[in-house]
């Protein structure tokens, strides 16, 4: 069962009106934001990976869809399976400085002992207040589509933290994401549309079109890239699909400029599906968009 099929199947179920039809990345109940993430070992992060660093992209996802909705953090509930080792003590280390650098605080969780040598898998539910909590839904035609920061860098930080050569600087970007949320707080008011960008820029925009029932145009040229990634030889497709960039994506009026620092890369087009050109000229879809969930 894919993700796709697994949420039509629960869509079926009974849906707290704050839920959204489960079309977005949080919900809004009783006035707070909530969202929950899982990172699972050998899916999310790599075995390797240093526990401090998986306790900071823990928290980090789970504020970058707060930041998404505009919303200010008021806490964390923690699901976590121990170990019984150093690996426990690193990533509380880890999980102190995460909740410090973003103001949060820890509310409560749930621990549970796995059979020795099973892979973690870790969860954080968020709460957010304050929110205007703008959907992914409500780009309109003639829209414009923008990004925060810079696309690409968590990509190639995975893959150096797989062994490729590369400077430490992406390798952090994928190791330790950082939610915009001041971003998020500025640009919930005034967007029609806003997600992060988790799985990809391609995958989550194309989902944004979709649920806006429209089509989407993206220029490959326009894709922000760091000195660091251009540096290290990757290319704007690759970045594209990469995933793990938790920047915002947000759609505004033609025209408009965003009250933060942004790129815009495309538009909101009547129709369905997703176009690519770079300079002009069309470019294929590739054969993956970004990550998809899927059992097989």
């Amino acid at each position: 069962m894919t993700e796709h099929e697994l949420l039509s199947r629960l869509r079926a179920l009974p849906l707290h009106r704050g839920a959204r039809g489960l079309a977005d990345d949080a919900a809004v109940v009783a006035g707070l934001v909530v969202t929950c993430d899982t990172l699972a070992e050998g899916v999310h992060f790599l075995p390797e990976d240093p526990a401090g660093d998986v306790a900071w992209k823990l928290v980090a996802v789970n504020l970058s869809d707060l930041a998404a909705k505009g919303a200010r953090p008021e806490g964390v509930v923690l699901s976590y399976p121990l170990s019984g080792g150093a690996w426990d003590a690193a990533f509380l280390t880890g999980l102190g400085e995460v909740l410090d650098a973003h103001g949060c605080c820890l509310i409560g969780g749930d621990t549970v002992a796995l059979p020795l040598g099973s892979p973690r898998v870790l969860t954080v539910t968020a709460l957010g207040s304050d929110a205007a909590a703008p959907a992914r839904s409500g780009a309109r035609e003639g829209d414009a589509l923008w990004v925060t920061g810079t696309i690409g860098d968590a990509g190639a930080g995975l893959a150096i933290a797989r062994g490729v050569s590369g400077p430490a600087d992406l390798l952090v970007r994928y190791r330790r994401p950082t939610p915009r949320l001041s971003e998020g707080r500025a640009l919930g008011p005034v967007v029609r549309a806003m997600m992060d960008v988790s799985d990809g820029l391609l995958l989550d925009a194309s989902r944004m079109a979709a649920a806006s029932g429209l089509a989407l145009a993206i220029d490959l040229a326009a894709v922000p890239l760091s000195p660091a990634y251009r540096a290290w030889g990757g290319d704007p497709l690759a970045a594209a699909t990469a995933g793990d960039d938790y920047e915002l994506l947000f759609a505004l009026p033609d025209g408009v400029r965003p009250p933060v620092a942004a790129t815009r890369i495309g538009a909101f087009v009547a129709g369905a599906g997703l176009n690519l050109h770079q300079g002009g000229a069309p470019v294929p879809l590739p054969e993956r968009l970004g990550y998809l969930h899927a059992r097989t």
